[in-house]
């Protein structure tokens, strides 16, 4: 069942023309950086979180702070109920529906000689049939005018040793993507993927040495690691009136490291 972490309905009018976006896993790391921007460029967000609570609250304040709107509901994206129950309640809540950012994912690392197919299924099951159940729901109810963003990995280009699983996985969300921008034909609805390089967040850094981030940071020409913002930032234009004639693309925020 979805659940919400302190909606705040008074802050809400369901006749504000204001556009309304959904970002699963939008509570922390790249999901947090883009509910924060797209609240900031004027968009009501609702915030996906799979478990953590906490995190969403926190990202709540920070975009209520910011004087902007959001509210915050849980639900698994590989369940199709919660998914249709989480669309419902932003339909009840803001009106409608008009850009959605699948963000949320699993990265399981592992050759796949010693791949754990237990774990295998996991990560699947999170980012293959999560991201088309959320897609599904995508494809039915935005509005016209709207926008679908996927996010990939540039690892699907780059094919590091290790991240087999991983890649597969979000190869099939880039797949998807001018497949889908083409059944919505007609619809005025975009249909993208983004694609970060190796960006600082706390689950990219994590077991991770000085030399090794330093080696990941020195990789693009840009010799940098990005930020959730700069992937936020990517998110914001596909999502927003100057990325209206972008449809069916692959994006590869990364600072030149690989197309």
């Amino acid at each position: 069942m979805t659940t919400s972490t302190d909606p705040r309905p008074s802050d809400i009018s369901t006749t504000s023309p204001r556009r309304i976006a959904i970002v699963t896993g939008g509570s922390r790391g790249i999901g947090r950086a883009i509910s924060r921007r797209l609240a900031a460029d004027g968009f009501a967000v609702c915030v996906n979180y799979a478990r953590n609570a906490l995190a969403a609250e926190e990202t709540l304040t920070e975009i209520r702070d910011a004087g902007g709107t959001a509210l915050a509901l849980r639900a698994d994206v590989a369940d199709e109920h919660q998914v249709a129950d989480l669309f419902d309640a932003v339909e009840q809540s803001f009106g409608g529906v008009d850009v959605v950012v699948n963000s949320a994912g699993r990265m399981d690392l592992s050759p796949v000689a010693e791949l754990d197919l237990e774990t295998l299924d996991a990560l699947h099951r999170t980012n293959i049939r999560g991201h088309l159940v959320v897609a599904r729901q995508a494809a039915r109810r935005l509005r016209t005018g709207g926008a679908f963003l996927g996010v990939s990995t540039t690892v699907v280009s780059t094919q590091l040793p290790g991240y087999g699983a991983y890649a597969a996985s979000k190869g099939a969300v880039e797949a998807m993507t001018l497949i889908l921008a083409r059944e919505l034909r007609g619809r005025d609805v975009t249909v993208n993927t983004i694609a970060p390089g190796p960006t600082a967040t706390d689950l990219f850094l994590d077991g991770k040495s000085d030399e090794q981030v330093a080696s990941l940071a020195a990789a693009p020409p840009l010799e940098r690691l990005g930020t959730p913002e700069d992937i936020a930032a990517a998110v914001a234009f596909l999502a927003g009136p100057d990325g209206r004639w972008i449809n069916g693309q692959v994006l590869r925020a990364n600072g030149g490291l690989a197309a």
